[in-house]
């Protein structure tokens, strides 16, 4: 099948998050002005640089950890896993701003160590971020969209010692969640490798 956007898919559900997938999940941690913990999972999330380590949320309205994330000039990125998956879950309700999503979900707030926003503490790794910038996203005609990117440069880097393995992070131990389409999620059980292929190939 082909559509054009603009005029509709004609499915029952929207397919485009679906192809677009699997995604990482970017579980934002962030402390706003009136000094109120905010947790929340984010699936628009995607590194985009490593040296230095850049990584970027995307907000569908200036919700809670994007407009604290502005406000502080930091977040922190806890990698979501299998094992907190539920708690992930939870802490999507839409709660009010005076309700903490650690407190609603039971997790353990830590102290991070170069931002002052907390960290999940049963979290696999966390990432702590200082804000590049918070950019309101247009569309193809200059229009103003929904949308809020928030980009950060990570700082620091927390990883626990259970999923280090042979001086490497193993993600089948992690067990790392991510997004698909719908209501799916995926987690990272199974992993292969395949190494990038040399120039010229030869047979």
């Amino acid at each position: 099948m082909f559509y054009r956007v603009e005029d509709g898919h004609g499915l029952p559900h929207d397919p485009f998050k679906a192809l677009v997938s699997p995604r990482p999940i970017g579980w934002i941690s962030t402390r706003d002005s009136a000094g109120r913990d905010n947790l929340a999972p984010y699936s628009f999330f995607m590194a985009i640089s490593s040296a230095p380590p850049i990584v970027l949320f995307s907000s569908v309205g200036l919700k809670d950890a994007a407009r604290a994330a502005k406000e502080s000039g930091e977040f922190v990125v806890n990698i979501a896993s299998r094992d907190l998956a539920e708690a992930v879950n939870l802490s999507s309700a839409p709660a009010p701003s005076d309700v903490s999503e650690f407190d609603l979900t039971g997790l353990t707030r830590a102290d991070s160590e170069m931002v002052a926003a907390p960290r999940v503490a049963e979290a696999v790794a966390s990432l702590e971020c200082k804000v590049i910038e918070v950019r309101h996203v247009t569309d193809l005609h200059g229009n103003a969209t929904d949308n809020h990117l928030v980009t950060g440069q990570v700082v620091g880097i927390h990883i626990a010692e259970r999923a280090i393995r042979d001086g490497r992070f193993d993600v089948s131990e992690a067990r790392l969640l991510a997004r698909l389409g719908y209501m799916d999620y995926l987690s990272t059980d199974t992993v292969f490798e395949m190494h990038r292929p040399k120039w010229p190939i030869t047979d």
